[in-house]
């Protein structure tokens, strides 16, 4: 064995270094750096061990580009239609899949349904929890349609043997902070074990061309834990996020080599595990008996699939000296933005009052169309005029205050049309080409904000 020797981590990045160093040279980020006590093999002979089927191990060769034939592909579709949407349309074969979030979040029962309820050859390895754990969630869960194999094991080079002799169609590891590999000395879940066992995960993925799905932790700040290598190592990472206090999750894309990051996927938890909610607006809309004032209905977009949802303004006199300013769900600068164009514009005076803006529904939501609905909010909460709950709004708000076009103009009106809604506020500058007669829906075009102030607010 070689000479044991300490090398320090940056906790950001991966970057390694001989001594402690104050600001990192990669990431430029101060105080990461960690210290680790790692010790690798002489010979190495088992960790260039191939994962790769007999007479495959021969390497890979350069092939011209004009020769590649695309779309030959084909992915492994699950019953899960919402982890289709957020994947790009299923599995792709030798992929490998990253899915954080929260302690209790429910990141563990959505790979064992996906694993229970897949019909293929599963091999579901879990540090965390034993046989009898996994085995009571999957009796509440109630539907076995795979074959699925429980493997408890925090050896990387045990798992992956035993990967190899079953041949899996899909391999779920949980999580990837619990794994160790017996060439490097650290402690489970440091820098170079996370980094190593990611490492030897995305190899046996390429080589075998089994897709691979990896659970894992997130620190305080919400992020991946672990270095920011983990993250740029695998080829589709997912954000599990929600409140454990609400029953509504929501499985958002960070990044996808295989399709969009735009997609999202609502899940509500339940006692028999989690259920695919196909109709967003269920989750997106609150239910009141009355109309109120401070609410609008905005239609957006997340990816391919429009939604609508409601934004919730509360606006009231500042009691302390400094006006507060509140966002849940909504950008805190783009808020300041639209509050200082509707003084300058509209002249509704902000300044001297407290600004409380809620997206319902727990989501966060960066299109800017919703700019419209949120301006209507306002509004409506500083006059303490109501908006009727069948009209939407679809509009981005610039510096001038003037009403933007927004993009798929023609799927949101469709989306409000469908469910019940009577009439929809767009830009006139969005409508080049559509025809509003088509739809079921009353189309009212605006142009500046103050046309938005003169027909619902007067």
């Amino acid at each position: 064995m070689a000479k044991a020797k300490t090398i320090f981590f940056c906790s950001n990045c991966g970057a390694s270094a001989p001594k402690w160093l104050g600001k990192c040279p990669q990431c430029g980020e101060w105080n990461t750096y960690q210290e680790e006590l790692i010790q690798k093999e002489t010979t190495g002979e088992e960790r260039r061990k191939s994962w790769a089927a007999p007479g495959k191990s021969e390497g890979p060769r350069a092939i011209l580009l004009k020769q590649i034939e695309t779309g030959t592909t084909i992915r492994l579709a699950t019953p899960d239609e919402e982890l289709n949407r957020v994947l790009g349309g299923g599995i792709v074969p030798g992929s490998l899949v990253l899915i954080g979030g929260q302690p209790g979040i429910g990141k563990s029962t959505l790979l064992l349904q996906v694993a229970m309820q897949l019909p293929a050859k599963i091999l579901y390895v879990s540090g965390e929890e034993s046989e009898e754990q996994i085995k009571m969630r999957a009796d509440r869960i109630g539907i076995f349609k795979s074959e699925c194999y429980i493997l408890t094991e925090t050896n990387s080079s045990k798992m992956l043997s035993m990967a190899q002799d079953l041949q899996p169609q899909l391999l779920i590891v949980d999580s990837i902070q619990t794994l160790s590999s017996p060439h490097i000395e650290s402690t489970p879940g440091s820098i170079s074990q996370v980094r190593e066992c990611a490492g030897e995960l995305l190899r046996f993925a390429k080589e075998t061309n089994i897709p691979v799905f990896l659970i894992g932790h997130i620190n305080k700040e919400g992020e991946i834990a672990g270095p920011k290598l983990l993250e740029h190592i695998v080829d589709c990472v997912l954000q599990f996020e929600g409140d454990r206090h609400n029953t509504y999750r929501i499985l958002r894309t960070l990044k996808n080599r295989f399709g969009s990051t735009d997609e999202m996927g609502i899940y509500q938890m339940q006692s028999a595990g989690l259920r695919e909610v196909s109709n967003p607006s269920e989750l997106l809309l609150s239910q009141k008996d009355e109309e109120l004032s401070g609410s609008a209905v905005a239609a957006t977009m997340e990816g391919m699939r429009p939604m609508l949802i409601e934004a919730q303004a509360l606006v009231s006199k500042a009691v302390f000296g400094t006006p507060q300013r509140s966002a849940t769900g909504f950008d805190m600068r783009r808020l300041s933005m639209l509050l200082a164009v509707l003084e300058k514009r509209c002249g509704y005076f902000f300044s001297i009052n407290d600004v409380f803006l809620n997206i319902a529904g727990g989501i966060r939501v960066d299109d800017p169309a919703i700019d419209l609905s949120i301006v209507a909010a306002l509004i409506s909460s500083l006059l303490d005029v109501s908006i009727p709950s069948n009209i939407c709004f679809a509009g981005e708000v610039g510096l001038s205050g003037e009403i933007r076009a927004v993009n798929r103009v023609e799927q949101r009106i469709q989306e409000a049309d469908r469910l019940g809604f009577k009439a929809i506020y767009v830009s006139k500058y969005g409508m080049k080409g559509v025809d509003p007669g088509r739809f079921g829906i009353r189309v009212m075009t605006l142009g500046k904000v103050e046309e938005l102030k003169n027909l619902l607010f007067t």
